[in-house]
Order: C-alpha cells, then structure tokens, then sequence
C-alpha cells in the first residue's frame, strides 16, 4: 500500500469539519481546530474554493460552507448502494466476531424479509435463509422495524383487533402485549426475541438507518438457547448495535453524538 498525501489528507481534514456545527468555516477556524500554519491553510481553502467544495457564505466575508461538489459525490455514491450487499458485507464481519447467525431484514407490511445472512460455524445454528418471510411480531428484527414506524402506521399496519399468529408459545398474540413490548423497545434502542419464532433460538436486533435517519432495516444476532445467557445478551446487543450502526454508516447515515 502506498503512503498517505499529507496535503490530501490536511484538505480532506478541512472538508469533515464542516460536518459539525453551523457548517459553516473561516480561515482563522481551520487553523485553530486543525492546528495547522495560515499559509497552508489558505492554499488549501482556496483550492477547495476552485473546484466548487465550498463556497463563500454569503454576507458573512470570510466564512465559507460546503459546495455543490460535495453533494454531487455523495449522490453517485447514493445510486450504487445496494443495501442486500451492504447488509451481507455487515454480516459477515459480525458473524466473524461472535460466530453466530447473522441477518439482516426489511419490513414489508407485517412481514419481515430477510434479505442478507451469514451463518454461524457452529454443528447447531438457526437454520435460515435470505429471502425468508416471517411475521414481523414473532422475530426481533420485525419487532425492532414495527417500533420505528409512526404510531399511525403502526396502528394501520396492527389495530388492535388484529389477530396475531403464534409461531411458538412464546409468541406474542396480543396486540396491547405487542404494544407494550414496543414501547420498551423505542426505550432500549434494541429488540430482544426470547424463543418466539423458534422454540429453541433467542435473537436480539438493532435499526439500520440511511442517511435521513429513517429506520430501513435491522440487523440481528440469532442464537440457540445452549449458547444463551444474560451475560452474553449484553454482549450480543452491544455488537448488533455496532454492527447496525456500521451498516447505518455505510448507508449515508451520520450519528449526532
């Protein structure tokens, strides 16, 4: 591998500053935050100002923002997503880390799709597939996607005299229940499946967001109950929180700490 550019590297430094606060940048600003000499400030700043990666606020002299370029770049980035292969890159990499079955699924109507997966090394695993349906109330990553949606959606999607079909005797086949349990979802930030659409399997999901911070799919770690306990939930959970904020990332999406 070749070494870095420091010069490319300092203007690619100065375009990720303008992510935080306002947006908006002077001279004097860059060299305080990057800690580097006025001159190569300038020269950067005006080459960056050259090729439309920012442009002069106006009415405020001095100051500048992000330009059209930019925008441009991301959105040619944006028309070769594909979040199947994403999701399927994501999965791999989680499933290496803790070596157990991986998805990742969307939502369709009541339905969950399951539309990436790697499977755990282990004799016993969750047997699945990508392209699988599944109610969406019976697995982690459904119940996950049906506590992101707006409370009028939800309602259309799952009034409350909706039947809900059991998959296991765990399975939650009431409505207020379901209720209940997606509200400590929106709490928690992760969905837990205890047993409820497979009688020998626990899950646990996280949100997948693209890049307005809409929820568009979930990542999960499924697990047989030999291997499941309250330590490794924790555990478990902390890595499809990561492994879905990786995924959220590689969509466009930029957490606000």
């Amino acid at each position: 591998m070749g070494r870095l550019v420091p010069a490319v590297t300092r203007a690619l430094d100065i375009l990720e500053l303008f992510l935080d606060g306002d947006g908006t940048l002077s001279a004097p600003d860059i060299v305080r935050r990057l800690q580097l000499p006025r001159t190569t400030v300038h020269e950067l700043v005006t080459t960056l100002a050259a090729r439309k990666y920012i442009v002069p606020v106006t009415g405020q002299p001095g100051r500048y923002r992000l330009g059209v370029r930019p925008y441009q770049l991301g959105a040619r980035y944006a028309e070769y997503l594909d979040l199947a292969a994403e999701g399927q890159q994501v999965a791999r990499s989680v499933a290496e880390t803790c070596d157990e079955t991986v998805h990742v699924a969307i939502l369709e109507d009541t339905d969950v799709i399951y539309i990436a997966k790697v499977d755990s090394t282990h004799a016993v695993r969750m047997v699945s597939a990508a392209g699988r349906r599944l109610p969406a109330h019976c697995t982690s990553v459904g119940k996950m996607l049906l506590a992101s949606l707006p409370e009028r959606e939800l309602a259309a999607r799952m009034p409350d005299d909706a039947g809900l079909a059991a998959m296991t005797p765990n399975s939650i086949t009431d409505p207020v229940a379901l209720r209940e349990a997606l509200t400590e979802i929106r709490a928690r930030g992760v969905a837990v499946e205890s047993r409820e659409s497979n009688p020998d399997v626990s899950c646990v999901a996280a949100p997948v967001r693209d890049r307005t911070g809409q929820v568009v799919a979930a990542l999960s770690i499924s697990v047989p109950m030999i291997r499941w306990s309250d330590d490794r939930l924790t555990e478990l959970e902390q890595l499809a929180a990561k492994g879905a904020d990786d995924l959220s990332e590689r969509l466009g999406h930029r957490r606000v700490s």
